[in-house]
Protein backbone atom coordinates (compact mmCIF):
# COMPACT_ATOMS: atom_id res chain seq x y z
CA UNK A 1 0.00 0.00 0.00
CA UNK A 2 1.41 3.59 -0.80
CA UNK A 3 1.84 6.13 1.20
CA UNK A 4 0.39 9.83 1.65
CA UNK A 5 3.73 11.21 1.12
CA UNK A 6 4.58 9.02 -1.61
CA UNK A 7 1.18 10.09 -3.61
CA UNK A 8 1.97 13.87 -2.98
CA UNK A 9 5.32 13.82 -4.22
CA UNK A 10 3.82 12.04 -7.55
CA UNK A 11 1.18 14.69 -8.16
CA UNK A 12 3.77 17.18 -7.73
CA UNK A 13 6.06 15.73 -10.32
CA UNK A 14 3.24 15.53 -12.34
CA UNK A 15 1.91 19.31 -11.89
CA UNK A 16 5.77 19.90 -12.39
CA UNK A 17 5.92 18.23 -15.60
CA UNK A 18 3.02 19.87 -17.03
CA UNK A 19 4.81 23.10 -16.17
CA UNK A 20 7.80 22.31 -17.80
CA UNK A 21 5.80 21.27 -20.95
CA UNK A 22 3.66 23.92 -20.97
CA UNK A 23 6.65 26.55 -20.91
CA UNK A 24 8.72 24.30 -23.88
CA UNK A 25 6.28 24.42 -26.26
CA UNK A 26 4.67 26.95 -28.48
CA UNK A 27 2.87 27.26 -32.02
CA UNK A 28 3.37 29.17 -35.12
CA UNK A 29 0.68 30.10 -36.79
CA UNK A 30 0.48 29.88 -41.10
CA UNK A 31 0.59 34.21 -40.85
CA UNK A 32 3.38 34.01 -39.17
CA UNK A 33 7.00 33.63 -37.94
CA UNK A 34 8.64 33.43 -34.78
CA UNK A 35 11.87 34.88 -33.17
CA UNK A 36 13.04 32.57 -30.10
CA UNK A 37 14.76 34.67 -27.54
CA UNK A 38 16.79 33.54 -24.61
CA UNK A 39 17.23 36.28 -21.89
CA UNK A 40 16.78 38.79 -24.81
CA UNK A 41 18.80 37.23 -27.48
CA UNK A 42 17.43 35.64 -30.37
CA UNK A 43 18.87 31.77 -30.70
CA UNK A 44 16.55 31.10 -33.29
CA UNK A 45 13.71 31.74 -35.79
CA UNK A 46 10.68 29.51 -36.87
CA UNK A 47 8.90 30.31 -40.13
CA UNK A 48 7.27 26.86 -39.81
CA UNK A 49 3.82 26.56 -38.94
CA UNK A 50 2.79 24.02 -36.27
CA UNK A 51 3.95 23.03 -32.63
CA UNK A 52 7.69 23.72 -31.91
CA UNK A 53 9.82 23.20 -28.59
CA UNK A 54 12.07 25.43 -26.95
CA UNK A 55 13.95 25.98 -23.58
CA UNK A 56 10.97 26.41 -20.66
CA UNK A 57 13.63 29.95 -19.77
CA UNK A 58 13.16 31.28 -23.59
CA UNK A 59 10.49 33.63 -24.86
CA UNK A 60 9.15 33.80 -28.09
CA UNK A 61 7.87 36.83 -30.14
CA UNK A 62 5.53 36.72 -33.44
CA UNK A 63 5.98 38.52 -36.10
CA UNK A 64 3.43 38.80 -39.26
CA UNK A 65 4.43 37.32 -42.37
CA UNK A 66 1.51 38.58 -44.47
CA UNK A 67 1.48 41.26 -47.04
CA UNK A 68 1.10 45.00 -44.54
CA UNK A 69 -0.47 48.02 -46.08
CA UNK A 70 1.23 51.06 -45.36
CA UNK A 71 -0.88 54.54 -45.57
CA UNK A 72 0.98 57.45 -46.37
CA UNK A 73 -0.41 61.14 -45.51
CA UNK A 74 -1.08 63.00 -48.34
CA UNK A 75 2.25 64.77 -48.98
CA UNK A 76 3.09 67.96 -51.44
CA UNK A 77 6.15 67.47 -54.21
CA UNK A 78 7.73 69.79 -55.97
CA UNK A 79 7.78 68.63 -60.48
CA UNK A 80 10.57 69.61 -62.29
CA UNK A 81 8.97 72.49 -63.96
CA UNK A 82 7.97 73.64 -60.70
CA UNK A 83 4.72 73.13 -60.39
CA UNK A 84 3.73 71.83 -56.82
CA UNK A 85 1.82 68.33 -56.46
CA UNK A 86 -0.30 67.04 -53.58
CA UNK A 87 0.16 63.56 -53.49
CA UNK A 88 -1.45 60.31 -52.33
CA UNK A 89 0.50 57.66 -51.97
CA UNK A 90 0.48 53.74 -50.45
CA UNK A 91 2.58 50.48 -49.82
CA UNK A 92 2.46 47.09 -49.48
CA UNK A 93 5.09 45.33 -47.87
CA UNK A 94 6.08 42.12 -45.92
CA UNK A 95 8.93 41.07 -43.43
CA UNK A 96 11.06 38.72 -45.28
CA UNK A 97 14.22 38.14 -42.71
CA UNK A 98 12.29 38.50 -39.29
CA UNK A 99 15.34 38.34 -37.20
CA UNK A 100 16.70 41.50 -39.69
CA UNK A 101 13.38 43.26 -38.99
CA UNK A 102 13.30 42.89 -34.97
CA UNK A 103 17.28 43.63 -34.80
CA UNK A 104 16.80 46.97 -36.87
CA UNK A 105 13.11 48.16 -36.54
CA UNK A 106 11.50 45.60 -34.01
CA UNK A 107 7.81 46.31 -34.59
CA UNK A 108 5.63 46.66 -37.34
CA UNK A 109 4.30 49.82 -35.87
CA UNK A 110 8.29 51.34 -35.57
CA UNK A 111 9.06 49.74 -39.45
CA UNK A 112 5.44 51.83 -40.89
CA UNK A 113 7.19 55.19 -39.45
CA UNK A 114 10.54 54.57 -40.97
CA UNK A 115 8.86 53.15 -44.21
CA UNK A 116 6.99 55.92 -44.15
CA UNK A 117 10.04 58.49 -44.05
CA UNK A 118 11.52 56.64 -46.90
CA UNK A 119 8.69 56.79 -49.03
CA UNK A 120 8.02 60.51 -48.85
CA UNK A 121 12.10 60.80 -49.98
CA UNK A 122 11.42 58.55 -52.63
CA UNK A 123 8.26 60.26 -54.18
CA UNK A 124 9.79 63.35 -53.72
CA UNK A 125 13.19 62.39 -55.22
CA UNK A 126 11.45 60.79 -58.46
CA UNK A 127 8.55 63.46 -59.14
CA UNK A 128 11.14 65.92 -59.01
CA UNK A 129 12.68 64.93 -61.69
CA UNK A 130 9.30 64.97 -64.17
CA UNK A 131 7.14 67.40 -65.07
CA UNK A 132 3.71 67.44 -64.06
CA UNK A 133 2.12 66.04 -67.44
CA UNK A 134 4.23 62.79 -66.55
CA UNK A 135 3.18 62.44 -63.05
CA UNK A 136 -0.53 62.78 -63.82
CA UNK A 137 -0.78 61.29 -67.60
CA UNK A 138 2.05 60.46 -69.08
CA UNK A 139 4.16 57.91 -67.18
CA UNK A 140 2.88 57.26 -64.07
CA UNK A 141 3.24 53.40 -64.21
CA UNK A 142 7.11 54.03 -64.50
CA UNK A 143 6.97 56.51 -61.69
CA UNK A 144 5.36 53.92 -59.38
CA UNK A 145 7.89 51.50 -60.71
CA UNK A 146 10.84 53.66 -59.97
CA UNK A 147 9.28 54.74 -56.06
CA UNK A 148 8.78 50.88 -55.79
CA UNK A 149 12.05 49.51 -56.76
CA UNK A 150 14.29 52.49 -54.69
CA UNK A 151 11.83 52.34 -51.34
CA UNK A 152 12.57 48.31 -51.33
CA UNK A 153 16.58 49.01 -52.16
CA UNK A 154 16.24 51.21 -48.80
CA UNK A 155 14.13 49.00 -46.64
CA UNK A 156 16.09 45.85 -47.99
CA UNK A 157 18.41 46.88 -44.46
CA UNK A 158 15.09 46.30 -42.53
CA UNK A 159 14.64 42.63 -43.80
CA UNK A 160 11.60 44.04 -45.62
CA UNK A 161 10.27 43.69 -49.35
CA UNK A 162 8.45 46.60 -50.82
CA UNK A 163 5.80 44.67 -53.19
CA UNK A 164 3.71 47.64 -54.58
CA UNK A 165 3.64 51.20 -54.33
CA UNK A 166 1.02 53.10 -55.60
CA UNK A 167 -0.04 56.90 -56.25
CA UNK A 168 -3.49 56.91 -55.53
CA UNK A 169 -4.04 60.88 -56.03
CA UNK A 170 -1.55 63.18 -57.76
CA UNK A 171 -2.95 66.83 -58.01
CA UNK A 172 -2.25 70.57 -57.92
CA UNK A 173 -3.16 72.58 -55.34
CA UNK A 174 -7.38 73.57 -54.90
CA UNK A 175 -5.79 77.21 -55.52
CA UNK A 176 -3.59 76.42 -58.54
CA UNK A 177 -6.13 73.68 -59.97
CA UNK A 178 -8.40 76.22 -61.63
CA UNK A 179 -5.69 78.11 -63.37
CA UNK A 180 -3.98 75.13 -65.08
CA UNK A 181 -7.95 73.91 -66.21
CA UNK A 182 -8.50 77.37 -67.66
CA UNK A 183 -5.37 76.98 -69.65
CA UNK A 184 -5.58 73.60 -70.42
CA UNK A 185 -9.13 73.91 -71.75
CA UNK A 186 -7.64 76.79 -74.18
CA UNK A 187 -4.95 74.49 -75.40
CA UNK A 188 -7.64 72.35 -76.12
CA UNK A 189 -9.94 74.71 -77.89
CA UNK A 190 -7.09 76.25 -80.25
CA UNK A 191 -6.17 72.77 -81.41
CA UNK A 192 -10.06 71.98 -82.02
CA UNK A 193 -9.93 74.80 -83.97
CA UNK A 194 -6.89 74.24 -86.17
CA UNK A 195 -8.13 70.65 -86.86
CA UNK A 196 -11.98 71.93 -87.90
CA UNK A 197 -9.89 74.69 -90.27
CA UNK A 198 -7.23 72.19 -91.30
CA UNK A 199 -10.98 69.59 -92.17
CA UNK A 200 -12.41 72.66 -94.15
CA UNK A 201 -9.49 73.25 -96.33
CA UNK A 202 -8.76 69.92 -97.11
CA UNK A 203 -13.57 69.55 -98.02
CA UNK A 204 -11.96 72.20 -100.14
CA UNK A 205 -9.69 70.82 -102.00
CA UNK A 206 -11.76 67.45 -101.98
CA UNK A 207 -15.14 69.46 -103.29
CA UNK A 208 -13.03 71.52 -106.06
CA UNK A 209 -11.61 68.56 -107.40
CA UNK A 210 -14.37 66.69 -107.78
CA UNK A 211 -16.42 69.91 -109.24
CA UNK A 212 -13.38 69.60 -112.21
CA UNK A 213 -13.91 66.11 -112.63
CA UNK A 214 -17.33 66.27 -112.96
CA UNK A 215 -17.03 69.56 -115.62
CA UNK A 216 -14.60 67.35 -117.75
CA UNK A 217 -16.45 64.14 -117.79
CA UNK A 218 -19.97 66.26 -118.62
CA UNK A 219 -17.34 68.10 -121.62
CA UNK A 220 -15.99 64.87 -122.63
CA UNK A 221 -20.13 63.33 -122.37
CA UNK A 222 -20.93 66.31 -124.56
CA UNK A 223 -18.52 66.13 -127.21
CA UNK A 224 -18.95 62.18 -127.58
CA UNK A 225 -22.77 63.10 -128.09
CA UNK A 226 -22.13 65.69 -130.69
CA UNK A 227 -19.95 63.62 -132.41
CA UNK A 228 -22.64 60.83 -132.40
CA UNK A 229 -25.15 63.16 -133.02
CA UNK A 230 -23.37 64.56 -136.21
CA UNK A 231 -22.36 61.02 -137.10
CA UNK A 232 -26.21 60.55 -137.29
CA UNK A 233 -27.08 63.74 -138.96
CA UNK A 234 -25.22 62.56 -141.56
CA UNK A 235 -26.23 59.34 -142.13
CA UNK A 236 -29.63 60.88 -142.03
CA UNK A 237 -28.84 62.83 -145.09
CA UNK A 238 -26.93 60.46 -146.60
CA UNK A 239 -30.23 58.19 -146.34
CA UNK A 240 -32.30 61.17 -147.89
CA UNK A 241 -30.23 61.77 -150.56
CA UNK A 242 -29.95 58.67 -151.76
CA UNK A 243 -33.86 58.10 -151.52
CA UNK A 244 -33.89 61.51 -153.73
CA UNK A 245 -31.56 60.12 -156.18
CA UNK A 246 -33.84 57.01 -156.36
CA UNK A 247 -37.37 58.26 -156.61
CA UNK A 248 -37.97 62.42 -156.24
CA UNK A 249 -41.64 61.97 -156.59
CA UNK A 250 -41.88 59.83 -153.58
CA UNK A 251 -39.10 61.88 -151.44
CA UNK A 252 -41.24 65.02 -152.08
CA UNK A 253 -44.46 63.10 -151.18
CA UNK A 254 -42.54 61.91 -147.99
CA UNK A 255 -41.17 65.16 -146.97
CA UNK A 256 -44.96 67.04 -147.24
CA UNK A 257 -46.44 64.06 -145.55
CA UNK A 258 -43.81 64.26 -142.83
CA UNK A 259 -44.57 68.37 -142.97
CA UNK A 260 -48.39 67.25 -142.39
CA UNK A 261 -47.35 65.83 -139.00
CA UNK A 262 -45.14 67.93 -137.38
CA UNK A 263 -47.43 71.37 -139.00
CA UNK A 264 -50.55 69.84 -137.70
CA UNK A 265 -50.14 67.69 -134.60
CA UNK A 266 -51.49 70.68 -132.47
CA UNK A 267 -54.77 71.24 -132.51
CA UNK A 268 -54.91 74.90 -132.13
CA UNK A 269 -52.81 75.04 -134.86
CA UNK A 270 -53.43 78.28 -137.35
CA UNK A 271 -52.16 78.19 -140.92
CA UNK A 272 -52.58 82.13 -142.94
CA UNK A 273 -51.84 80.59 -146.72
CA UNK A 274 -53.09 80.54 -150.25
CA UNK A 275 -55.39 77.92 -150.72
CA UNK A 276 -53.27 76.81 -154.28
CA UNK A 277 -50.18 77.13 -151.55
CA UNK A 278 -47.47 74.97 -152.68
CA UNK A 279 -47.74 73.71 -149.38
CA UNK A 280 -51.29 71.94 -149.71
CA UNK A 281 -50.48 70.70 -153.50
CA UNK A 282 -51.54 67.26 -152.05
CA UNK A 283 -54.47 68.38 -150.94
CA UNK A 284 -55.83 69.25 -154.24
CA UNK A 285 -53.78 66.69 -156.43
CA UNK A 286 -52.97 63.22 -155.19
CA UNK A 287 -49.97 63.46 -157.23
CA UNK A 288 -48.42 66.70 -155.99
CA UNK A 289 -48.75 68.69 -159.67
CA UNK A 290 -50.59 71.79 -160.06
CA UNK A 291 -54.47 71.34 -161.47
CA UNK A 292 -53.69 72.66 -164.65
CA UNK A 293 -50.65 70.44 -165.66
CA UNK A 294 -51.37 67.18 -166.94
CA UNK A 295 -49.90 63.42 -164.85
CA UNK A 296 -46.58 62.39 -166.15
CA UNK A 297 -47.08 58.75 -167.95
CA UNK A 298 -45.73 56.11 -166.42
CA UNK A 299 -42.48 54.53 -167.24
CA UNK A 300 -42.33 50.93 -168.50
Amino acid sequence: MRSPVTGIVSLLGLLLVLIVAYMSLFTVQQTEQTIVLQFGKPVDVVTEPGLHFKAPWNSVINIDKRILDLENPSQEAIASDQKRLVVDAFARYRIKDALRFYQSVGSIQSANLQLTTLLNAALRRVLGEVSFINVVRDDREKLMLRIRDQLDHEADGYGIQVVDVRIRRADLPEQNSQAVYQRMKTEREREAAEFRAQGGQKAQEIRSKADREVTVIVADANSQSEQIRGAGDAERNRLFAEAYSKDADFFAFYRSMTAYENGLRSNDTRFLLRPDSDFFRYFSSPGGKPSGEAPAPAKP
